[in-house]
């Protein structure tokens, strides 16, 4: 494999990727390049690798090969162009109306219950974990197992990584976590299709607002929002983790069930979304991960 820098590939928290020309088919790849020093970097590594084996689904960035070196290990990806969906949304020539939000987020339940089924828990959904395909369609991909788990044989799990404003609040409680902990996260996905609910001034007050599980539709965005849309994100933001819609009762929702070409559409705003990118990314600069606290 040939191997050149690619600026707009994947986006990884632990190593770089590259763009990989495959010489005998001259196919393109994303290769992600992860230092692993030790033992038990490797071992992460190879727990990722692992998990995404098991994992073939088309709404799932797919591992086709790895390498292991002395000091990293590389992981070939298939390669995703069209970008962060939140990205493809705030652009000018987008139009954001609850159609469109129903389609992205039947897409990312049905790549979320194929993990569930699999007995893993994501653990990491995020606007930056969600890919489009390409530039022009509306397909998508989940990307980044750097911190899923199997849930089966694992007894008890529990963990205190995750990005702070998605993260459930058993996480932030060092509870037992399980499939809910990712519908959650699916939940505040959906929400700050409007706004971010829990977003604090930092990332100690985020994760105070996460834990308090305190949030409302008071703000205008949602003046346009449907009922049923409201009550989808309700049914998902529930403190207690068994009271939370699973995927399978997701679908059953009467708000995912509309047929989107009958539906009614109203434009909804975007500058609440574009406010949350430009704010995450000064954030991303200044507070890592829960564990970085």
């Amino acid at each position: 494999l040939q191997r050149k820098v690619c600026r707009f590939c994947l986006r990884g928290k632990f190593g770089q990727v590259f763009k990989l020309l495959e010489k005998s088919t001259k196919k393109v790849w994303a290769g992600k390049f992860i230092k692993a020093y030790s033992a038990k970097d490797k071992e992460n590594v190879r727990q990722e690798i692992s998990i995404m084996n098991s994992l073939h689904h088309p709404k799932l960035v797919q591992c086709v090969d790895a390498f292991e070196g002395k000091s990293d290990i590389v992981m070939v990806l298939e390669m995703i162009s069209g970008g962060e969906l939140f990205e493809r949304i705030i652009d000018e020539d987008f139009e954001l109306t609850e159609r469109e939000v129903i389609k992205y987020m039947l897409q990312i339940i049905d790549g979320v219950n194929f993990i569930h089924k699999q007995g893993i828990v994501h653990l990491d959904l995020k606007p930056e974990n969600i890919m489009c395909v390409n530039k022009t369609g509306s397909k998508i991909k989940l990307i980044d197992f750097g911190l899923a788990r199997r849930l089966a044989n694992a007894g008890t799990l529990k963990v205190l990584f995750g990005t702070p404003e998605f993260v459930a609040p058993e996480v932030i409680n060092y509870e037992a976590i399980s499939y809910p902990t990712d519908m959650w996260s699916i939940g505040v996905i959906c929400y700050i299709l409007g706004l971010s609910p829990f977003m604090g001034d930092n990332d100690n007050e985020t994760l105070a607002n996460v834990t308090s599980a305190t949030w409302d539709f008071e703000d205008e965005a949602f003046d346009e929002i449907s009922e049923n849309a409201k009550d989808f994100i309700t049914n998902l933001l529930k403190k207690d983790m068994k009271a939370r819609l699973s995927c399978p009762q997701c679908f059953e929702h009467p708000w995912l069930k509309q047929d989107t070409n009958t539906m009614k559409t109203t434009k909804l705003s975007k500058e609440r979304m574009k406010k949350y990118i430009l704010r995450r990314k000064w954030q991303v600069n200044t507070n890592m991960r829960i564990n970085h606290i």
